[in-house]
């Protein structure tokens, strides 16, 4: 019996439902934390899976996992998608998407600071142009190495060190200023 994605390659309907049911959580986080925006993140998680299918032939397990090259196709999308046009933000609520862990924290009044300031952060993220903002999103929210981020948007590590490096100076910049007054 073939592997999965052996199985998927093949065109097996139910290998790629699999897939599907696995990645999907992943790809439309990305697509969301990327676009800003609930329904271009579905249009967007819709796409890359049709295209993952049209083209199961091409990808290579030999040359990058899975999830790279899903990232890989998901944050093209994206940059697509941001290019065409701009969306305003939406707020936790209105997009489904969930907040990191916060269990942890046992006071309400801390669960609602935290809150805040992650949605500060998402706002923040915003002013930032599409390949600074990848590069935080596959970092922090995905968990990737600077290589593997470096493979998905293939482009040099060091690019990569640099655009985290100044999206982050941006970030702590905009957060340490008060609401209403803009980051330089």
């Amino acid at each position: 019996m073939p592997e999965p994605i052996e199985a998927w390659q093949q065109g097996d309907v139910l290998a790629f439902e699999m897939l599907f049911r696995q990645y999907e959580k992943l790809v439309f986080r990305t697509a969301f934390l990327i676009t800003g925006n609930k329904d271009e993140a579905e249009d967007i998680l819709q796409e890359v899976f049709i295209s993952v299918w049209k083209s199961r032939h091409t990808y290579n397990p030999e040359k990058a996992r899975l999830s790279t090259w899903l990232h890989r196709i998901t944050v093209n999308r994206c940059t697509r998608e941001k290019r065409r046009k701009q969306s305003p933000a939406l707020s936790l609520e209105e997009t489904g998407v969930d907040l990191p862990d916060m269990r942890n924290n046992s006071h309400p009044e801390d669960i609602l600071i935290n809150k805040m300031e992650y949605e500060r952060l998402l706002k923040a993220m915003e002013a930032l142009d599409v390949k600074h903002r990848s590069v935080l999103v596959l970092r922090y929210f995905n968990d990737m190495s600077y290589q593997e981020i470096a493979d998905v948007l293939e482009v040099p590590l060091g690019t990569v060190k640099s655009r985290i490096n100044h999206a982050l100076s941006y970030l702590k910049e905009s957060m340490s200023l008060g609401p209403g007054e803009a980051a330089g």
